[in-house]
């Protein structure tokens, strides 16, 4: 018993997740939601919206020119053979300097001693006894001396095979020719040209999801009216082939009849795929898997009724700018034209003198301020640069004129999409006035339509009519509604056309 209760609970459960999901899966949408789903999962949006996070953070990093810049710097070189301040020469002369020197003494006193024993002032053998002893005494004199050139020596040797070396360097831009200032003005233009690109995309998804909306709508009314036409010819199928039993109507009426009922199924099948695949094109546009069941909430509705107080102020827009500002299009433009004269500002900021303000610090191993000794010793210094241009060959002018001629051009590029929006806006309207005079037609057309069918029914029933007039009639009051469904999504088409013209498209 248990586990039937068991299996019963789970039978259960399941049907309730079953009705759920089903539920979930048949979600009704209006045009609003539609237009925040498309917004939210949009990837060209998406895309415009990090465009705009990284003309942010370049900014930032622009302003940051400002500011002083301190870089470290840290080496470490080997060289093959290191640097001699003496010559060979000099270095032997500076390792035998007491013995030069020493035997430049003995030959001097030897020269005297000579001319002395010449002399006969002193015996050979003491100017020989004297020798020695001077010999032996200078020796230790002339070692000194060699001791004395090699410390010397050693004292030039630089040692300068592995140098290790750093330092810290600090800039602080004084001066740039004004391309500092400009750089940051580009990127202000930046970040405005960033946002109008997302007022762009927002403007094009919006009228791309608001074409979709109507079309999935118009579509959906069309079936219904197929299938009403459908139901139509086929009571009118029956009633004639309750006449041709009773001999009141021929066999070739019922052909007649036939033929319409199979044209009328072929155009249902027709219209029913076209729903399929307008349905198909909204959850892309939305973001939802193409497959989605979703019904739309204007889509069951007798008529779709326009607010005639807006479209007579979309009509008569007071607030209309001349300048076509609203559009994200112009202000691009516009961003352009400006982008384009910070330019030429900056080009002339390269020819134009740059002054700086440099400090630091630096470290080597070997030194030089205690002669070249093995220790990391630094010194710090401060001092301005300059750099000023002085002949380049009109260089500087050239491309200054050819920045200009930019800007001339995207100005006129400018001035002739606003001449073109002008044109946009004034067909818009008159496409918003036609649809709005055709549908008041429609309508009208719709009553005599369905007067006309009436009429006929009861003439074919009254022996008065023919079955050809009565699928005349028929057919008239199919194109009648389908010239009225089409009105009333064209009044709803233009009105959106118009808006994005205007550049007043957004979500309300």
């Amino acid at each position: 018993m248990n586990r039937i209760y068991g299996k019963t609970a789970m039978a259960a459960g399941i049907m309730l997740v079953g009705m759920a999901v089903e539920a979930f899966a048949q979600q009704t949408l209006n045009l609003e939601q539609c237009r925040n789903m498309a917004l939210e999962n949009n990837k060209q949006l998406k895309t415009a919206r990090l465009g705009k996070t990284m003309a942010d953070y370049t900014s930032k990093a622009v302003k940051t020119k400002y500011l002083p810049h301190v870089d470290g710097l840290a080496g470490y070189e080997h060289f093959s053979r290191e640097v001699s301040l003496l010559n060979n020469n000099q270095k032997n002369t500076l390792s035998n300097l007491g013995t030069n020197a020493m035997a430049k003494v003995d030959n001097r006193i030897g020269s005297v001693v000579s001319n002395m024993v010449e002399q006969g002032l002193v015996s050979p053998e003491a100017a020989q006894d004297f020798s020695n002893l001077m010999q032996a005494a200078g020796a230790p004199f002339a070692q000194y001396g060699d001791d004395l050139g090699n410390t010397i020596r050693d004292a030039f040797r630089t040692n300068n095979k592995n140098v290790w070396m750093g330092s810290i360097m600090v800039n602080q831009p004084i001066y740039m020719g004004g391309s500092i200032k400009a750089a940051n003005e580009m990127a202000r233009i930046s970040m405005d040209m960033a946002q109008n690109q997302i007022d762009n995309t927002t403007q094009s998804t919006l009228y791309a999801i608001d074409n979709a909306y109507w079309m999935a709508v118009s579509l959906k009314n069309k079936e219904r009216l197929a299938k009403q036409y459908l139901s139509l010819v086929k009571k009118l199928s029956d009633d004639v082939q309750k006449y041709i039993n009773e001999g009141v109507a021929t066999r070739a009426d019922g052909l007649k009849v036939s033929v319409a009922v199979n044209q009328a199924e072929i155009t249902v099948t027709q219209v029913e795929d076209g729903v399929s695949l307008s349905k198909m094109l909204l959850c892309q546009l939305c973001g939802l898997p193409i497959d989605s069941q979703i019904t739309l909430a204007d889509e069951d509705a007798a008529t779709l009724q326009s607010d005639d107080h807006e479209v007579e102020a979309l009509l008569t827009d007071d607030g209309y700018d001349a300048s076509h500002n609203q559009r994200p299009e112009v202000r691009l433009l516009e961003n352009a034209v400006s982008m384009s004269q910070q330019a030429t500002k900056l080009t002339q900021a390269l020819y134009r003198p740059h002054i700086a303000l440099t400090a630091g610090v630096l470290f080597s191993n070997p030194n030089v301020f205690n002669g070249f000794e093995k220790k990391f010793k630094g010194m710090w210094n401060i001092g301005i640069v300059a750099q000023i241009p002085i002949w380049n060959w009109f260089e500087g002018r050239y491309k200054t004129n050819a920045a200009r001629i930019s800007t001339q051009m995207a100005q006129l590029e400018l001035d002739d999409i606003k001449e073109k929006i002008s044109l946009q806006v004034e067909q818009c309207r008159f496409r918003l006035t036609e649809a709005n005079k055709k549908l008041i037609m429609a309508r009208k057309n719709m009553a005599s339509a369905e007067e006309n069918l009436r009429c006929a029914n009861v003439g074919y029933k009254e022996g008065v009519m023919t079955v050809t007039d009565v699928m005349q009639a028929q057919t008239a009051w199919q194109n009648a509604e389908t010239q009225r469904i089409d009105a009333e999504i064209d009044v709803k088409l233009s009105q959106t056309a118009l808006r994005k013209a205007l550049g007043t498209l957004a979500v309300n």
